[in-house]
């Protein structure tokens, strides 16, 4: 007993010096940091005053009894002792110190308190005042931030007032309340709107907060007010990108009026994105081709420009461009204003890999994917390397590759499984993938995504009323699903059966996916089984210009040959060839109208 005892007032001793040495550490680095006129001047100064000199020795036993306090486990007492301190010498230091106390203990009553005797205090601090304008919103007390925010602003001027005008929207996101925020920043902002240096900056954060406080149309007026007052300013534009949406066509009109400046070469590669994101392929492409060519040494140019000529089948191009952007990427470093080789990498390597795939190099293929060394990847590597071993005829190693994959969470296990299923799905294995996927839905029986994959696969296998079965399953558990509506009436047009039915599925897709080349397709399908053959051809002639691919090539192809235009259709279905040689859909129509390119 008496052994315990003595055992813990060592351990009780032991803390207590840990934390008296921390605290006397944490002292003097207060008292050493700051401007000249600092704690140690100030308490020797009231000791000369008082003609006391004891007095800087009782100061620092206060303020070491409330470091040492507030390390131990009593905050409140420390936070009391250092404020006490701090009023009594109108040292900044301490006012800050006090109220870090009370933030670190989550007292922000207690924080508030301080920050403001600070702010009383020294009423030209800024520190101060940050301090009581951030704690406030973290109180959701918005009725008091307006005289803060005032002051904050007005405490700026130049490129510093503009940074603190950006970062409004980021520190009022902590308020509740967003409408109330965003009433309590334009009123402090009231002042700015119409200052030429400053007003499209303004007008930009409102637009953000407008935008959080789910006010899209607000959102765009004030992009459009702050083009208005500086067309070359970058927010506006940026703010309109985010408001990028075909049913609001004015939003891409303000970005394309800034590219007609002299555009931040970031804000163009982010119109590329959301072009490519709409699948606008030319369009984006042409935009970052005008980046690269005015800077040539911009690495995520190329990446975009490489991912773009991919995606356009424009192979050799691709290859040259993803080679530029891994060249330009692991020669910069952090610190050169460049990005730091990672995620962008691995896409690069994954798109040579694949790349090399198509010249049926396998083992340059192989080369890439071993260049990637990221975990979050690690399925996309197997898989590409289990493709690789599946061309090769060794479809049970490959299978093997994905199903050693680990599974330690429900996230894991589905990635492995949809990997298996591609697998398979691309070894024409129809069957097994369908079994595969019976079993993952009679353990998740209300798992659309699932359900639409087996669907797919069960027109593979030629089981059409299942596949009807299942995209209904699908349309009723997930009504928006624009794929489930547009597979389903393309099967009905494809076998020219409920045609009119097919046209309400098809079109109900399209709102949902507005001006979606391949939906669009399925349409035309539609029009040219009823014999609209002029509709049907300007439906395919636009989706092939928005998306060159050879299943809508296969379509319009066989709308030419039937219109009489065989020349035409010859010249699509070769370009179609060009851009899959493998598609299946086009092989059949020329095996089916026996056309030999």
């Amino acid at each position: 007993m008496g052994s315990s005892l003595v055992k813990q007032e060592r351990l009780d001793y032991y803390g207590f010096m840990i934390r008296f040495h921390r605290a006397v550490v944490g002292l003097m680095i207060v008292l050493a940091f700051g401007s000249q006129s600092g704690l140690a001047q100030t308490a020797a100064s009231s000791a000369q005053d008082d003609n006391n000199s004891s007095m800087s020795a009782e100061l620092f036993y206060q303020l070491l009894l409330g470091e040492v306090n507030a390390l131990g486990g009593e905050p409140g007492l420390g936070y009391q002792l250092i404020l006490d301190a701090a009023r009594k010498t109108g040292d900044a230091r301490l006012y800050r110190r006090a109220t870090d106390i009370a933030l670190q203990a989550r007292s922000g009553e207690s924080a508030l308190q301080s920050a403001r005797a600070w702010r009383q205090a020294i009423p030209a601090s800024r520190d101060a005042n940050q301090y009581v304008l951030q704690i406030l919103i973290g109180l959701n007390r918005g009725v008091e931030v307006a005289e803060p925010l005032k002051r904050e602003l007005a405490a700026t001027s130049g490129d510093e007032l503009l940074r603190t005008i950006n970062n409004l929207p980021r520190l009022f996101a902590r308020l509740g309340d967003k409408k109330q925020a965003l009433a309590l920043v334009e009123q402090g902002l009231a002042d700015y709107l119409a200052n030429p240096s400053a007003g499209a900056t303004a007008w930009t954060s409102i637009g953000r907060m407008r935008a959080d406080a789910a006010d899209p149309a607000g959102a765009l007026e004030a992009a459009q007010r702050g083009s208005t007052m500086d067309a070359s300013a970058d927010g506006p534009a940026i703010l309109a990108l985010s408001l990028m949406d075909p049913k609001v066509p004015q939003a891409e009109s303000l970005v394309k009026r800034y590219l007609q400046g002299k555009p931040s070469a970031d804000v163009r590669l982010d119109y590329a994105r959301a072009l490519l994101t709409s699948q606008r392929f030319a369009e984006s492409a042409a935009q970052v081709k005008i980046v690269t060519t005015e800077q040539a040494d911009n690495a995520q140019a190329w990446l975009l420009r490489g991912v773009l000529e991919q995606q356009e089948k424009q192979t050799a191009a691709a290859e040259q461009s993803l080679q530029r952007y891994v060249e330009l990427a692991t020669r910069q470093r952090p610190g050169d204003g460049a990005e730091v080789p990672g995620r962008g990498l691995t896409q690069a390597y994954l798109s040579l890999s694949e790349l090399a795939v198509l010249r049926k190099d396998d083992a340059a293929a192989q080369s890439w994917l071993a260049r990637i060394d990221n975990p979050q990847e690690m399925v996309n590597v197997q898989s590409r390397r289990a493709a690789i071993l599946a061309r090769q005829g060794k479809l049970a190693e490959a299978r093997a590759l994905i199903q050693a994959l680990p599974q330690t969470n429900a996230a894991e296990s589905r990635m492995r499984l949809g990997a298996e299923i591609q697998l398979l799905r691309d070894s024409k294995q129809y069957r097994i993938a369908f079994e595969l996927l019976k079993s993952a839905i009679a353990a998740n029986p209300d798992d659309a995504d699932l359900m639409y994959d087996q669907a797919m696969i069960a027109e593979k296998i030629d089981d059409l009323a299942e596949m009807e079965r299942l995209l209904r399953k699908v349309i009723l558990a997930r009504p928006e699903s624009a794929n489930a509506y547009n597979a389903l009436g393309y099967s009905f047009a494809d076998r020219n059966i409920r045609l009119e039915e097919a046209r309400q599925l098809i079109v109900k897709a399209l709102e949902y996916a507005p001006g979606d080349p391949f939906i669009s397709d399925s349409l035309a399908w539609v029009e040219f089984r009823v014999g609209n053959l002029p509709e049907a051809l300007r439906i395919l002639q636009k989706a092939f210009g928005d998306k060159p691919d050879a299943e809508i090539a296969a379509h319009l192809g066989e709308v030419l040959w039937v219109m009489g235009e065989q020349s035409k259709a010859v010249l699509v279905w070769k370009q179609g060839i060009e851009l899959n040689p493998e598609n299946e859909t086009l092989l059949e129509t020329l095996k089916r109208l026996r056309v030999k390119l």
